[in-house]
């Protein structure tokens, strides 16, 4: 663990302190152009082994059933980006595909992962094509041996691609293994934090945009993405954004598991999804950089517009909904922003679109009812009724109708405040002095590129960040 930032920038080939530039600040734009600033490059490279082009489904009978429970005038048309049909079944393989390729470009032996999710299946899949070995490492199980029927199902997927899967119990000593394996084995790290793995989904917000263009003659009014680490909202509204899309309200989902502890071993299987939860959503928004990777290239509270979040069984009916009404068998984790969008939808006008930005594919540990009874063996109650009364870890809550799906809103200022209050964390000595004297061109540079950073981080201005940093440090405040 003395060791792990060394690790780390070993294992990706990026030096990253030529990205500091102050208290908290650090050039984050540079940091991306890590991986090029090309788009259309990135889409090309990612075409040699089959990854994007993906097909845009219109969910044509969620979106009637949407406009019967909506006001007069009002339900958005429901659209898909069917990102199963990527090489392993997610739009993970978009990020895989391009830190894969650069570590067969710098010349790596191999390239790990540490994930329990679609990502691990995405590396190797990749690497499988590029004749690279592949480690990957999961939080598998609990101190009873006990592994979650969908977790397994992704390990099952790496090795059938060639990987070596490592298993462990949940808690502390998965970062570690991980840091060990990278040290004695000399991979490279296919973080889903690096440049290169955000790089790679900015062609799904591109695709995005660019289809719902040709198909409506517009951009999408507003997208639904499945909130976790941060990577997807980062990659897909960057994406929006050099496509033209920069109008387009960008919606974070994620499913609600408040009150349950991620590194838990009591928890670990009382929840029914390994992501696209509030375990990572949150703080993975409010502290991007507690990562594996010293500088995350993953950081949600620049690009949302909004953030909502959905109950496991509000999904879990979504799921089926998908499968009975438009024939599509997929998820369960691109149905959490499914789930939202299917409420949003009854918000806006009738001529108005709200794009689910990825699905992906199920199988037979993640599918819903794997999942459900897995749930009923631990304790937890299943039952019909409003999705409000569900309680993380104790019940699961399936809509007894429709209209019953509602998603809560989250407030953003509160996460943007948050955020604020851990970049500065051991710092706040240093910035109350700052902030109190500023008595030479320096001292007022440095304030204000502080300034700069923590409102380009919250997607706000400056003066959200002085305001914030005021009540923070207890000093007076000024104009920025």
């Amino acid at each position: 663990m003395t060791d792990r930032n060394d690790i780390m920038k070993r294992s990706v080939g990026i030096e990253y302190e030529r990205f500091e530039s102050g208290f908290v600040a650090f050039d984050y734009e540079a940091l991306m152009r890590e991986a090029g600033d090309d788009v259309r490059a990135v889409a090309e490279l990612q075409r040699e082994t089959g990854v994007g082009a993906t097909p845009l489904l219109e969910l044509r009978n969620l979106t009637a059933l949407a406009r019967r429970l909506a006001p007069r005038g009002k339900g958005a048309r429901i659209f898909m980006k069917d990102e199963a049909a990527n090489p392993s079944g997610s739009f993970k393989a978009r990020r895989a595909a391009v830190s894969v390729k650069k570590a067969k470009t710098m010349g790596f032996p191999g390239v790990m992962a540490a994930t329990s999710g679609n990502y691990g299946a995405a590396v190797a899949s990749q690497a499988a094509m590029r004749g690279l070995q592949c480690i990957v490492v999961q939080e598998c199980y609990d101190s009873r041996g006990i592994g979650q029927p969908e977790i397994i199902e992704k390990a099952r997927a790496c090795e059938a691609y060639g990987a070596e899967v490592v298993q462990l119990t949940v808690g502390p000593e998965l970062f570690t293994v991980f840091l060990s394996l990278l040290e004695e084995t000399g991979c490279f790290n296919a973080s889903l934090y690096t440049p290169f793995s955000v790089a790679g989904i900015e062609t799904l917000g591109v695709e995005v945009a660019e289809q719902m263009r040709t198909r409506t003659g517009r951009f999408p009014d507003m997208t639904v993405i499945t909130h976790a680490g941060g990577g997807n909202v980062t990659g897909t509204a960057r994406g929006l954004a050099k496509a033209g899309a920069t109008e387009t309200v960008v919606v974070g989902a994620s499913v609600n598991l408040q009150g349950l502890h991620m590194a838990s071993d009591r928890d670990f299987n009382r929840k029914s999804f390994t992501t696209g939860h509030t375990g990572f959503g949150v703080p993975f928004a409010v502290m991007p950089d507690r990562s594996d990777v010293p500088r995350s290239a993953a950081r949600p509270l620049r690009y949302l517009d909004r953030y909502v979040t959905v109950g496991q069984g509000e999904v879990f009916a979504m799921t089926e909904a998908l499968a009975r009404l438009e024939g599509l068998e997929r998820g369960p984790a691109g149905n959490t922003a499914l789930a939202a969008a299917f409420a949003l939808a009854r918000e806006l006008d009738a001529e108005q679109t709200i794009v689910v930005q990825e699905s992906e594919y199920t199988g037979a540990g993640k599918h819903a009812q794997a999942q459900l009874a897995f749930a009923r063996e631990n304790g937890i109650e299943v039952r019909l009724g409003d999705p409000r009364e569900e309680i993380p870890g104790q019940s699961i809550v399936l809509p007894a109708t429709p209209e019953l799906l509602a998603p809560q809103e989250q407030n953003l200022d509160k996460l943007r405040r948050s955020r604020i209050r851990h970049a500065i964390k051991g710092r706040e000595s240093e910035l109350r002095c700052l902030a109190r004297a500023r008595e030479n061109p320096n001292d007022e540079q440095r304030w204000r590129e502080t300034l700069a950073f923590l409102g380009e981080e919250t997607k706000r201005t400056p003066a959200f960040a002085q305001e914030t940093l005021a009540r923070l440090l207890e000093i007076e405040p000024s104009a920025p």
